[in-house]
C-alpha cells in the first residue's frame, strides 16, 4: 500500500502546531510552578496571620493559663471556638499545643489529647515565629507556627494553622477558561500563519512540493550528466551551480564536488563570468581552457526578466583543431614544394638553354650564382630558425616572392629558437603562411615596383614579436575594422575571407596581441606579440 504524501501545507501546519504544543509546554509548565510557588508563600502568609489571631483569642490564654483544668476539659472548651476560626478563614486545620506537646485541638479527634512528634516543631516552643512547606495525607500543606504568650509574655502554649496548596491539576482546572480561550486564539492565528508562510513558500517554489523539487534535481542532474556536451553553470557570485560529468572528463577536472565552488578557483580561464558583466550571450565560440580547445555556447540564465547566472554548453574540439591545423600545415608544405618544384624546373630551363646556345661560361656562373644564393638562405634558416618546419616554410615563400615578381627580404637579425608555450607549430605555420600570402596579394594588385615583403622574427625570454611589412595597395580604416570577421576579404574571388579570421582566434587562445598599421597605395605593416 502506497502512503499518500504530507503536503507542505501540511507539514508547515503540523510543524507548527508541534512548535506551539512544545513551546505551552514548557512555558506552562513555568508559569504554573511560579503560580504554586506563589500560592504557596500567599498561604504561609495567611497560615502565619490566622497563627497569630488564634494565639491572641482569649478563650485561648485563659484555657491554657488555666493550670486546675484538664487537658480532655481544655479540649472541649476550646473546640468551639477554634473550629469557627478555621472555618472562616478556610484552613485545612488548626492545632493548638500545650507546653508538654499535647494536642488540645485537631481535625482528626483521635490524636485530641496526644503529644505531637513532629520535628518541625521545637523550635516553636522556644517563642519562634516561622512557616513551613510539610506532605500530608493529600498533598502539600503550607503550616505555620505561632508561640502563644500569656499576660506576662511567658509562652504558654503553640498555635499551628495549617492552609493545603492546590496541586497542579487544580491550579489548571481554576484557569481552564482563560487556557481555553487562549489555546483556541493561538491556534486559529497559527493556522493562519503557516497558509501565509506555506501559500508564500508555494509561490516561491514554483507551486512545486519538497519531494517533487528534489525528484526534478535529480532528474535534471542525471540528465546533464547523460549529455554528451559539457554543461557548466554559475550563479551571479561565481559559484558552480552545474559541473556535469561530460565538462570534467573533456577539461580533465578531477575532483568530484565542485558545487559551490567559485568558478575562478576551478578554471580560472572559463571566460564565463564575462556573460554576467556584459549580459549577451556568446554563440560558437572557440576557446581554450584549462588546455583544451572546445567549441563553446554561453547565455546568461534570467529568471522573470533578471539575471540570475550563466551557463555554457561545450564540445571539444581539441582533435578536430589539430587535425584541421595539420591540414592547413600541409597545404602551406604541398604549396611550398609545388612552388620549389616550379622554380627548379624554370632553373633547369635556364641552364638547358645557355648550354644549348653554347654559353657555357655563362650557364656555369648561373649555377654557380644559383648555389650561393641558395646555400646564403639555407645556411641563414639553419642557424636562426631552429624549426625546421618554418624554416622550409620561410624558404617556399622567398621561392613562391621570386615566382610572383615580389622580393621576400628576412631580416638578417631574426631569430626563432622555441614556441611560446600558448603557441602550437601549426600555429605559428598558419599565421606566417596566411600574412605573407596576404601581402603577396595585395602586391599583386599594386602597380609599384619593386614589390618588397620584409619579414622580422626576434624573439627574447619574454616576448616573440613578428613584423610583416608589403607596399602594395594597404587598406582604409573601415576595412582594417572589419578584416578579422569570418568571411570578410577585400579580394573579388571565392574561398577567401577566413585566413585573418582564424589568425584572430589564435592570438585569442594564446593571449597575444596584433597591431595593423596601413595607408592605402603605400603599403601595410602588421605587428603580433606573444608572451613566452
Amino acid at each position: 500500500m502506497q502512503h499518500r504524501k504530507l503536503s507542505m501545507n501540511g507539514k508547515i501546519v503540523a510543524l507548527l502546531y508541534f512548535i506551539l504544543a512544545f513551546s505551552f509546554l514548557v512555558i506552562g509548565i513555568f508559569i504554573l510552578n511560579n503560580i504554586r510557588t506563589n500560592q504557596q508563600q500567599a498561604m504561609s502568609d495567611r497560615a502565619e496571620v490566622v497563627a497569630q489571631t488564634v494565639g491572641k483569642l482569649t478563650v485561648v490564654t485563659q484555657t491554657l493559663t488555666n493550670q486546675t483544668l484538664s487537658n480532655q476539659r481544655r479540649a472541649t472548651i476550646l473546640k468551639g471556638p477554634i473550629e469557627n476560626v478555621r472555618l472562616s478563614n478556610e484552613a485545612k486545620y488548626i492545632v493548638v499545643m500545650t507546653m508538654d506537646h499535647i494536642r488540645l485541638t485537631h481535625p482528626n479527634e483521635g490524636l485530641i489529647g496526644q503529644s505531637s512528634t513532629s520535628g518541625d516543631i521545637e523550635d516553636s516552643f522556644t517563642e519562634h515565629y516561622y512557616t513551613s512547606i510539610g506532605k500530608g495525607e493529600s498533598g502539600y500543606v503550607a503550616r505555620a507556627f505561632v508561640p502563644i504568650m500569656n499576660a506576662n509574655h511567658e509562652q504558654i502554649g503553640v498555635a499551628l494553622v495549617g492552609y493545603a496548596i492546590p496541586t497542579m491539576y487544580e491550579i489548571v482546572r481554576s484557569l481552564k477558561v482563560e487556557i481555553l480561550i487562549g489555546t483556541m486564539i493561538t491556534l486559529i492565528f497559527g493556522a493562519w500563519g503557516a497558509f501565509l508562510v506555506s501559500r508564500s513558500l508555494k509561490r516561491e517554489l514554483l507551486n512545486n512540493e519538497p519531494h517533487e523539487i528534489a525528484k526534478m534535481y535529480i532528474e535534471r542532474t542525471e540528465t546533464f550528466n547523460a549529455m554528451h556536451e559539457g554543461v557548466i553553470a554559475i550563479d551571479t557570485t561565481f559559484c558552480i551551480t552545474i559541473f556535469n560529468d561530460k565538462a570534467k572528463q573533456i577539461l580533465n577536472v578531477k575532483e568530484p564536488n565542485l558545487i559551490g565552488q567559485n568558478i575562478y578557483d576551478v578554471l580560472p580561464d572559463s571566460r564565463l563570468p564575462e556573460i554576467l558583466d556584459f549580459n549577451q550571450p556568446i554563440y560558437n565560440k572557440e576557446l581554450l581552457i584549462n588546455q583544451h580547445t572546445i567549441l563553446s555556447n554561453r547565455v546568461p540564465i534570467e529568471v522573470e526578466g533578471e539575471t540570475v547566472g550563466a551557463i555554457a554548453i561545450f564540445q571539444d574540439r581539441t582533435d578536430v583543431k589539430k587535425i584541421a591545423e595539420e591540414l592547413t600545415g600541409v597545404k602551406e608544405f604541398v604549396q611550398a614544394l609545388r612552388v620549389q618544384n616550379h622554380e627548379h624546373k624554370n632553373k633547369i630551363h635556364t641552364v638547358a638553354g645557355l648550354i644549348e646556345l653554347g654559353n657555357y661560361t655563362e650557364a656555369l656562373h648561373y649555377i654557380q650564382d644559383v648555389k650561393i644564393e641558395q646555400e646564403k638562405i639555407h645556411q641563414f634558416l639553419n642557424e636562426r630558425i631552429q624549426n625546421k618546419n618554418i624554416a622550409g616554410l620561410l624558404l617556399s615563400k622567398v621561392n613562391r616572392g621570386k615566382e610572383l615578381g615580389i622580393q621576400v627580404e628576412i631580416d638578417n637579425q631574426s631569430m626563432l629558437q622555441y614556441l611560446p608555450e600558448a603557441l602550437s607549430l601549426n600555429d605559428l605555420v598558419i599565421i606566417l603562411g596566411n600574412l605573407i600570402e596576404n601581402s603577396f596579394d595585395a602586391l599583386q594588385l599594386a602597380s609599384i615596383e619593386p614589390k618588397e615583403v620584409l619579414l622580422s622574427i626576434d624573439q627574447n625570454e619574454q616576448v616573440l614579436t613578428i613584423l610583416i611589412e608589403d607596399n602594395g595597395i594597404g587598406m582604409s580604416d573601415v576595412q582594417i575594422e572589419r578584416i578579422f570577421n569570418n568571411g570578410y576579404t577585400t579580394k573579388n574571388s571565392k574561398n577567401h575571407g577566413i585566413g585573418l579570421y582564424l589568425i584572430q582566434e589564435i592570438i585569442q587562445k594564446a593571449n597575444g596581441t596584433i597591431d595593423i598599421q596601413s595607408t592605402e597605395k603605400m603599403g601595410t605593416s602588421i605587428v603580433l606579440t606573444f608572451e613566452m
